[in-house]
């Protein structure tokens, strides 16, 4: 089976951080955007999106520390894989590759990095779009009781190095399929080859996708925490699309988004987690809109 690609992007290999490349797709030319990625997946979530916004613009496609075919670090303390340090790879990144500013948008977990460097970075970043996820510590509060355990890998990563690793490692492609199969509205909107990368990607990663997540049981929320007693907010236009999850766990998202963002545009979506794959022409219709705007 032929690996996929962005078809008409080049590939690299870019030092961000001591020890640290990362694998990345940069297509078209005009104004910088760059694109990252959620769980459990990699770059290529971004095919349909990037080439309809590379007509237009630089689309750069990272993937992310930890994932992919980027490198790995080993988990040395809780600050490794923070989204703080993950957020100034991106930073980096875009600097390597000339662009000293630029618009960022990222889905799920590529989403808390996004709004990291949003936050830590706002004279670099200009315009900030967040797909289908919340603020981690705001994501944390809203979990409770039963409803809670659509999240139940949430959890389970945060449990101290060791058993989620052994765990998660031993049927590595259930557990990753298992997110890929629930949170898809339309399985055609992932096809079989996708799917095999995002499996085989995620089967390399397992230490440092669970690292990841661990880091937003606990260095994360710190930083977050920080913020809002700071009452440092995102200064940048700010674009959110999301599934309707407040109706089932009971929190308004648009309230929790706009105390963080006070220019906000927030959107409901009818389609499944993997919006940018289920519905990308609505995708870059939002992050053009946000760009323009």
């Amino acid at each position: 089976m032929t690996t996929p690609v962005i078809a008409g992007f080049d590939h690299h290999r870019v030092p961000v951080a001591d020890g640290v490349s990362l694998h990345t797709a940069v297509g078209g030319s005009g104004p910088p955007v760059v694109l990252l990625h959620g769980f459990p997946q990699t770059h290529l979530m971004w095919r349909h999106v990037a080439a309809d916004l590379a007509a237009d613009h630089t689309v750069i496609c990272p993937d992310l520390r930890g994932y992919g075919a980027s490198d790995k670090p080993a988990e040395t303390d809780g600050t490794v894989y923070a989204k703080r340090t993950m957020a100034a790879d991106i930073v980096a990144l875009a600097g390597e590759l000339g662009h000293e500013r630029f618009a960022l948008a990222g889905h799920d977990r590529g989403a808390l990095v996004a709004f990291r460097a949003a936050l830590d970075h706002p004279a670099t970043v200009t315009h900030l779009a967040c797909l289908d996820v919340l603020p981690t510590l705001d994501m944390w509060e809203v979990m409770h009781g039963v409803t809670a355990a659509v999240g139940f890998h949430l959890y389970l990563m945060a449990q101290p190095p060791g058993l989620p690793e052994r765990m998660i490692g031993a049927a590595p492609d259930d557990f990753f399929g298992h997110f890929l199969d629930i949170w898809t509205s339309d399985r055609r909107a992932v096809p079989d080859e996708v799917r095999a990368a995002y499996l085989a990607a995620c089967r390399e990663a397992v230490p440092s996708i669970v690292a990841d997540y661990r880091a937003s049981a606990g260095v994360d929320i710190e930083h977050d925490r920080a913020d809002r007693a700071a009452g440092t907010t995102l200064r940048m236009p700010v674009g959110v699309l999301q599934q309707d999850w407040g109706a089932a766990l009971g929190f308004d998202a648009a309230a929790l988004w706009r105390a963080w963002a006070p220019d906000l545009r927030h959107t409901t979506v009818t389609c499944g987690h993997f919006m940018a794959e289920e519905a990308p022409d609505e995708i870059v219709k939002a992050l053009r809109n946000l760009i323009a705007g």
